[in-house]
């Protein structure tokens, strides 16, 4: 009777808790539904998603094959989205609209795409660089510069679903990530025969998949080993929210709720990054970490570890987008002593915003690496520590406690409080992105350089993402201690001095015959004469 009592009681609550459970559940798709429904309705670049390689095709695939398959899908999509646009849509800040200035086709490189640069002599190895989420080959194009005039061919893909519509992501899997990586690589391979090194440099979401491959390598010996790993701000560990951003997305199964399927939809006006985000996103990039996190722990327990080639990171304390403590914890404290750096970009503790800066971070380093004994050399650039804006070098080597320092001779600009996680792989000077950009190309709008000021609902688009900061005053450091790691012959010549990335000749390593495109208005205004970073691609 005893028995048939508690059976009874433990019943009720298998009943009561799941009763609880779905209330909770329809509550949540209920506010998800109205809150999906607010804000902007979804337009044909939402929508419409051009088909990419599988991932059996990239597998089978070489880099003409991808590069083939690239031009068919922005040749449909200026069809499907460009020429679809209503009158409403074709106004000077969408970047699909053919007359607008943010247009990318109408640059003399659309960044978007693939690309390959080339050093001036016989390359003296290769690098493979991976653009982050929501992202383009633009983000990296600094550093492949940097590599290209140190003697390494650079080889920058476009990752499957990026550079085209946001619609894209709505679709991907990470494995295509990870299929057009191993072709990037296979590339690069080609390009610099062994023994020429390879390295691969990965930013964000690239640095997520930078890891992986290195991780595979290991696994599949039929993979070229990379000689070194260049890690910016990557996605080692994400927010708890994109471990059930798979939830969020469900009332989109229903047309009604179509836009369930988007964490934010908003104006396209970013010529080389999109704006909107879809939910799919989120989930494709937390399955992408939780692999890491669970091949991480096999190779660890199988002393396998040892095999990776050393890692040099580079990650602001401050990052809203992905977890900085997670990069510690989910990589750096497993890795053996094998000449890894990490290198973090501290808040600036001498900007005068007082009781505005939270106190969490004022207080963040110091909880995510406390002190001890590293496997792991670790710098911190923060102030020089007199009352000025100039930052130092503060390092502890493996196997030390105690840091040495050096002044830097570089400044925190006014104003700026911290990097973030988009601003590290841009100089100052960038033309879209930089805090002061130069004249050397216009892409339509500097949009690291805005200073708005006025009434709030009057922009297109929240302060928060023009606030942000985009380009790092610190980039100049970046790429020279990236210049310690790559092997340059004496005699060659390095052509540009750091921090600049000049628009390179533009190598068309395979065009398709495809019918050719009717010519697009041009509503913006005539470059200058001999200006030829702003000409289009139809006067050339």
């Amino acid at each position: 009777m005893r028995t048939q009592y508690m059976l009874g009681a433990a019943f009720k609550i298998v009943k009561w808790s799941l009763a609880l459970l779905s209330l909770v559940a329809v509550i949540f798709l209920g506010v998800r539904i109205y809150d999906s429904q607010r804000g902007l309705p979804l337009d044909v670049w939402h929508t419409y998603a051009p088909d990419e390689l599988n991932v059996e095709e990239m597998e089978k695939a070489d880099w003409r094959d991808y590069l083939a398959n690239e031009e068919k899908i922005f040749a449909l999509m200026r069809v499907n989205v460009s020429r679809k646009l209503t009158p409403d849509e074709q106004v000077p800040f969408n970047r699909y609209f053919e007359g607008s200035p943010v247009y990318p086709a109408n640059f003399l490189r659309d960044w978007n795409r693939s690309y390959t640069l080339e050093p001036s002599g016989p390359p003296s190895g290769a690098v493979v660089l991976l653009h982050g989420l929501t992202d383009s080959p633009y983000s990296l194009r600094h550093i492949a510069s940097y590599y290209r005039d140190r003697g390494f061919v650079a080889v920058a893909i476009r990752l499957p679903a990026h550079g085209t519509t946001p619609a894209a992501l709505t679709t991907v899997e990470w494995r295509s990530w990870v299929a057009a990586t191993r072709l990037a690589v296979r590339e690069a391979r080609r390009r610099a025969p062994a023994p020429l090194p390879i390295h691969i440099v990965g930013f964000s979401n690239g640095g997520s998949l930078a890891l992986k491959y290195a991780l595979d390598a290991i696994e599949n010996k039929d993979l070229a080993r990379a000689d070194r790993l260049i890690l910016i701000s990557p996605m080692v560990g994400v927010t708890r929210f994109a471990r059930f951003a798979g939830f969020a997305g469900l009332p989109a199964m229903f047309p009604a709720f179509a836009k369930a399927a988007w964490l934010s939809v908003m104006p396209e006006f970013n010529p080389f990054k999109y704006n909107s985000f879809p939910v799919n996103g989120a989930r494709q990039s937390y399955l992408l970490t939780d692999s890491l996190r669970t091949q991480i722990a096999a190779l660890r327990q199988d002393g396998r570890l040892e095999d990776l080639p050393p890692i040099l990171t580079f990650q602001s304390v401050m990052d809203f987008t992905v977890s900085t403590p997670a990069v510690l914890s989910g990589l750096y404290d497993h890795l053996p002593a094998n000449g890894s750096e990490l290198v973090l970009f501290d808040v600036n503790r001498n900007v005068k915003f007082g009781p505005l800066l939270r106190e969490t971070a004022d207080t963040k380093l110091s909880r995510i690496v406390p002190p001890g004994v590293r496997n792991y050399r670790l710098t911190i650039i923060t102030n020089a520590g007199d009352g000025t804006d100039e930052a130092s070098e503060q390092v502890v080597d493996v196997g030390a406690v105690e840091e040495h320092s050096r002044r830097l001779g570089i400044d925190y600009p006014k104003g700026v409080f911290s990097l973030s996680h988009v601003a590290l792989p841009f100089p100052l000077s960038d033309s879209l992105y930089g805090l002061t950009p130069d004249n050397s190309e216009d892409f339509g709008v500097h949009l690291g350089s805005l200073a708005p000021r006025g009434e709030r609902g009057t922009l297109i688009v929240s302060l928060d993402a023009l606030l942000r900061m985009s380009s790092n005053p610190f980039f100049p450091y970046l790429v020279e201690r990236i210049g310690a790691q790559i092997p340059v012959s004496p005699t060659r010549k390095v052509l540009e001095p750091v921090g600049t990335a000049p628009v390179p000749e533009r190598r068309e390593e395979f065009v398709p015959s495809t019918p050719a495109a009717a010519p697009a208005q041009n509503h913006y205004r005539s470059p200058a004469k001999g200006d030829s970073t702003t000409r289009s691609r139809r006067s050339r």
